[in-house]
């Protein structure tokens, strides 16, 4: 009864908003925006340590993620000791001077918190959630993994079996072969070609002495970026970063290896084939040398990827993706799926296709159609593809961030690639005035008759050689 005297109101009140409009406009009621008096933008300060901190503050939210991005990853390597920014990932949470390994993760657990790390080629990142109340406690554990770990030869010990388990793992997973594989030949013998794990014997031979100096020469506060996300106010996290940070130290000690990984890498036409039968079909990576996080084409380079698209085969909607060449591709069974990419670095990248494909005595075809379709985006493309592409990227990067992790990560990895944060309304101008014009022109720069890098594993017999390759990268239809 009481459902249908709800229903019973809302249609009356629905029929008297219509009579209504009659004598004036239809105002919106039910959807109307909520805006912060101070608006979600990014704050930053700089402490006189040099130490970054910056936040977007969200009044509604109960939450937040505070974290530190550090500029340093498998990049700030040397050969001898690649693999030691991950190892101390691992490391961090075993226990430092003022908590025990069990002390740490009770107090995490205790607050209903979360706190994680992970590695890149070019970062280091450490961030936790918690309740908005329970923010000082987590900067506070933060600052004590990062400036205090014990680093216990006994702990170093059992984490090298740890990650030698996971190295593994990582072998049995084919995209991360090939991707490995395909920045080892693109930037050979360079700080970037290197694994983030390190290879085996590494991970072998690693000792306290090389975390430790990798900590005294990376973990510096003109690399270090503190982001909070979420309900933690500015001025908060500002107070608690000064309590906390500031007896970092204020500049990193400009060692060989920190002079190299800041030299900009030579891309390398080249390529890399691991042939193994046993595994059924052929998993293939070429790319040409992409944009930075800096370059003027960064957003124009996402629009073109997006115009490739991606492709699956076991998808219901594969028939029907609107990209040329996953219909191509598609009608003419020629894999089982494709992947376009836009990968960014500091100061170069790769932009290309991962191929997957059973059918192995058409890899030539494959290889020649994607190419093709790469030459057609120098001469021939159409607004309604590039209008299409621009609502998917900025559907896929406005979408991303749905939450304060999202959020801070966004925050964090800008400022420590680029020094500045385009907010998610700027991002969205610049992606609306790219044209037809500017993907041609990238294309034209950027793809057309350029070197390639191939990395190939599997059942790669059908696979071309190079030179053939090489010379569909400049096909006139």
């Amino acid at each position: 009864m009481a459902s249908r005297r709800l229903a019973f109101n809302l249609a009356q009140g629905m029929r008297s908003r219509a009579a209504n409009s009659a004598i004036r406009p239809l105002r919106r009621g039910f959807a109307t925006p909520v805006t912060s008096p101070v608006g979600a933008k990014t704050q930053t300060t700089t402490l006189k340590n040099g130490l970054t901190v910056a936040t977007e503050y969200s009044p509604w939210a109960q939450t937040s993620t505070v974290g530190v991005w550090i500029d340093a990853g498998s990049r700030a390597e040397t050969d001898e000791t690649n693999g030691t920014a991950h190892f101390l990932e691992h490391l961090a949470f075993k226990g430092t001077q003022k908590r025990t390994q069990q002390q740490l993760e009770l107090e995490i657990e205790n607050m209903g918190g979360h706190l994680n790390a992970y590695t890149s080629r070019e970062n280091t990142v450490y961030f936790s959630r918690a309740f908005n109340s329970d923010v000082p406690q987590c900067v506070d554990i933060l600052a004590d993994i990062l400036q205090n770990s014990k680093l216990e030869p006994s702990a170093i010990e059992r984490e090298r079996d740890v990650i030698l388990r996971e190295s593994e793992e990582v072998e049995k997973q084919l995209d991360e072969v090939v991707f490995d594989h395909l920045h080892a030949t693109a930037y050979a013998h360079q700080p970037l070609g290197r694994t983030i794990l390190g290879p085996r014997e590494n991970i072998r031979d690693i000792t306290r002495t090389e975390l430790t100096n990798y900590i005294k020469n990376n973990y510096t506060a003109d690399r270090m970026v503190l982001v909070g996300a979420g309900g933690i106010p500015h001025e908060k996290l500002v107070e608690l970063a000064e309590k906390n940070f500031s007896s970092l130290p204020t500049s990193s000690p400009h060692t060989e290896a920190y002079l190299l990984s800041k030299r900009k890498p030579n891309f390398i036409g080249s390529e890399v084939r691991i042939r193994d039968d046993t595994i059924p079909s052929a998993h293939i990576a070429l790319a040409v040398e992409g944009v930075s996080w800096n370059d003027d084409d960064y957003f124009t380079a996402l629009v073109t990827q997006a115009i490739v698209g991606n492709y699956d085969k076991a998808m219901g909607s594969a028939p029907h993706q609107g990209n040329k060449l996953s219909t191509f591709v598609h009608h003419n069974d020629l894999a089982n799926s494709f992947m376009s990419f836009s990968t960014s670095y500091s100061d170069t990248g790769l932009w290309g296709i991962y191929l997957v494909s059973d059918q192995l005595t058409r890899l030539d075809d494959l290889v020649h159609f994607t190419l093709r379709e790469w030459s057609r985006l120098s001469s021939n493309v159409t607004e309604s593809e590039v209008e299409r592409a621009k609502a998917q990227l900025k559907a896929s990067i406005l979408l991303s961030l749905d939450s304060t992790s999202a959020v801070a990560e966004d925050v964090g990895r800008q400022l420590v690639t680029t020094g500045r944060r385009q907010s998610p309304g700027e991002i969205e101008r610049v992606i609306d005035r790219i044209t037809e014009k500017d993907v041609m022109e990238f294309a034209q720069r950027k793809l057309w008759d350029q070197d390639v890098a191939i990395s190939a594993v599997g059942s790669v017999e059908g696979l071309l050689d190079y030179q053939r390759i090489r010379n569909d990268m400049s096909r006139n239809f």
